[in-house]
């Protein structure tokens, strides 16, 4: 029998990460929350608009369309492939989870166990999903700075961090390539991998495919915000708007959050008393943006509902593929 110490431990090593998320996510909502009240969030659900609605809808039907481009192509250049369609719907799914899910990720992981199980090499599969997560992170971070660097800004000191983040997944990449030339270490093994795998993203006709995609995917998201700060009344000029929401979306992409809220509505805050329009009007765009994205992102909610009917159903009704449906397995080891 293992040891109490042996079970706590076990225990922390399991849902520490995923506690500490939840617990930075609740807490910044909570600082904002003790500092501004709650009619920044009120506001911000009252401004929701069907206009406004169905404005995020197609163009996050835009953007989920070239992230999962931006899959296709990661997967395809590390050996394993998905069709276009499969990968949009599985996005959508994944988009729908995030929001809804502690973290902000555990969507992802349920798109890479899933898509790996299919494709019968889950560790591909997974690495297929964090790469190209990365890569659309680190595009984001580029744009940012050069938006940050061309349009008169008051949130430029946060340029800065940015860039010390894009220094060091640079940095990480240049040594993950020189020990992947020598050595027979575990880890020496791990870091050829990484190698190997950057070497086909870094191809002629692989990496162009992802700038355009993610910038794309960039653009896409930036508008929607624009949206948001429009109908809950922002009217600060349209350059310096973007620039404060490239910052804010930078923060998105923390891993720290309650379905996405905490750290989106910290930035925002920040940002926009930053430039003189308050910190509460940021917070009710941040709410704004954040109601919008998770009706766009409904489809989703669909597409595990129709994956949970036919799971019930079995997969011999009405000509039902017999492969059998990972999904089950998948939400155990997003629980896990």
């Amino acid at each position: 029998m293992p040891s109490v110490a042996a079970r706590t431990g076990a225990a922390v090593r399991r849902f520490g990460p995923s506690l500490l998320r939840l617990a930075v996510g609740v807490t910044v909502l909570w600082f904002l929350g003790r500092h501004m009240g709650a009619a920044p969030f009120e506001d911000g659900l009252r401004a929701v608009t069907w206009q406004a609605i169905l404005a995020a809808a197609t163009l996050t039907a835009l953007t989920t369309v070239c992230s999962a481009w931006r899959w296709r192509v990661v997967a395809r250049a590390l050996g394993v492939d998905i069709g276009l369609p499969g990968a949009v719907c599985a996005y959508y799914r994944s988009l729908f989870l995030n929001s809804v899910l502690p973290g902000g990720v555990l969507g992802d992981v349920h798109r890479a166990v899933t898509h790996g199980r299919r494709a019968g090499d889950v560790a591909r599969g997974v690495r297929a999903v964090a790469w190209e997560r990365l890569c659309g992170q680190v595009i984001q971070a580029v744009v940012t700075v050069v938006v940050l660097l061309t349009l008169p800004s008051p949130v430029r000191p946060a340029l800065p961090y940015v860039l010390a983040g894009v220094a060091g997944v640079a940095g990480c990449a240049a040594l993950v390539l020189a020990a992947g030339r020598r050595g027979r270490s575990r880890l020496t093994r791990a870091a050829r991998a990484v190698a190997l795998d950057l070497g086909g993203l870094l191809a002629p006709g692989v990496w162009p495919q992802l700038t355009l995609a993610s910038g794309l995917v960039v653009a896409g998201h930036t508008a929607t915000f624009v949206i948001a700060a429009r109908v809950a009344g922002c009217t600060a000029p349209l350059g310096e708007l973007i620039a404060l929401l490239m910052v804010v979306q930078t923060a998105v992409v923390i891993p720290l959050s309650v379905g996405g809220w905490g750290p989106r509505e910290g930035a925002a805050a920040w940002a926009f008393a930053a430039a003189g329009l308050g910190a509460a009007k940021g917070v009710t765009v941040a709410t704004l943006y954040a109601v919008l994205m998770l009706a766009a992102v409904v489809p989703g909610a669909g597409l595990l509902l129709g994956d949970a009917v036919r799971r019930r159903r079995g997969p011999g009704h009405s000509g039902e593929s017999r492969e059998p449906d990972p999904a089950p397995r998948t939400m155990e080891a997003v629980r896990g």
